[in-house]
């Protein structure tokens, strides 16, 4: 019988990559994830009956266990970027982590794959990386054989980064560089993702081994945004807002339903997101990373004037 991988959080934008990669390379997969009807649209990702959609809560323990029971490799996708009710940091980074190390222990799985963030740092001004930090502690604590990924921002058609700039350009005249958009990313490609995740589950030696993923090139805030807007063919200007400005901005944009903007996400953007020198990356585990050139021009060209079909310029 084909191996089991349950993933959670797979029907998110990395979640149904990893779930296609493992689909393809012969493995069932168990998607638990807060809405199984919505999952559905992953079925089609491998043959019938191979993927299998599965109402949990990361925040409940009998559903977790049910999830991870007779699995040899689990996978942990799940994280949020803004607080919302129940659905906080702590709860979802933090104690929600440390539920699925548990139990995956408890069931013999043989290999954990556990997602935190570039950036997670207990001592972080960012709740949001001081819980991914407690996240990956309580990881190793409940089952110390975990593979752990840190990703830089991750690109691709279905990504927040690039789509949402894109969509605030098309509508509006100047769009915000916080902090002179001079802090650093290092974009990579979800399929790389995809790819290492496979990758790391096979290899019993990438066992306890935390890895930093980011693509071949580190760019500015404000190159990030350069390269979108000649993608989508669009001149706008960009806007220096400095960080004090911007976190008092966010204090009355956090209020709303679904928040563009949160003064702990300006407390992120304050800090580089690169991987650290001599941290293990996608080299190690024979990826090779995809330029981010080559990547958006399949999804941001529908931002286009005119839309995706519109003549060159």
């Amino acid at each position: 019988m084909a191996r089991l991988a349950t993933v959670f959080g797979g029907s998110g934008f990395v979640g149904r990559y990893i779930v296609r990669q493992l689909a393809r390379d012969g493995w069932r997969v168990n998607v638990a994830c807060r809405d199984a009807e919505y999952a559905k649209f992953l079925r089609p990702m491998g043959d019938v009956g191979q993927v299998t959609p599965l109402a949990v809560s990361i925040r409940d323990d009998a559903s977790v266990e049910a999830a991870v029971a007779g699995a040899e490799a689990v996978v942990n996708l799940v994280g949020i970027l803004y607080e919302s009710g129940s659905q906080g940091f702590e709860a979802i980074h933090a104690q929600g982590a440390r539920r699925v190390a548990e139990a995956s222990a408890r069931a013999g799985v043989s290999r954990l794959l556990h997602f935190s963030a570039l950036g997670a740092d207990p001592s972080s001004p960012a709740l949001y990386a001081r819980t991914k930090a407690a996240g990956e502690a309580a990881v190793r604590a409940a089952f110390p054989g975990a593979t752990i990924f840190r990703p830089s921002i991750v690109i691709g058609p279905e990504d927040g980064f690039f789509n949402r700039f894109a969509g605030l350009a098309r509508v509006m005249p100047a769009l915000p560089l916080f902090g002179g958009g001079r802090t650093r990313f290092q974009p990579v490609y979800v399929g790389n993702i995809a790819e290492a995740a496979k990758r790391a589950l096979d290899d019993p030696k990438t066992a306890g081994v935390t890895y930093e993923l980011g693509g071949p090139t580190i760019y500015t805030f404000r190159q990030l945004m350069e390269l979108m807007l000649r993608e989508i063919r669009r001149k706008r200007c960009l806007v220096s807002v400095p960080f004090p400005i911007a976190r008092l901005e966010a204090r009355f944009l956090q209020v709303l339903p679904v928040p563009p903007l949160t003064v702990d996400q300006v407390r992120m953007l304050e800090r580089d997101n690169v991987t650290a020198p001599g941290m293990p990356g996608l080299a190690e585990l024979g990826v090779l990373p995809t330029p981010v050139e080559q990547v958006i021009p399949s999804y941001l060209d529908r931002f286009r004037p005119g839309g995706r079909f519109s003549a060159a310029a």
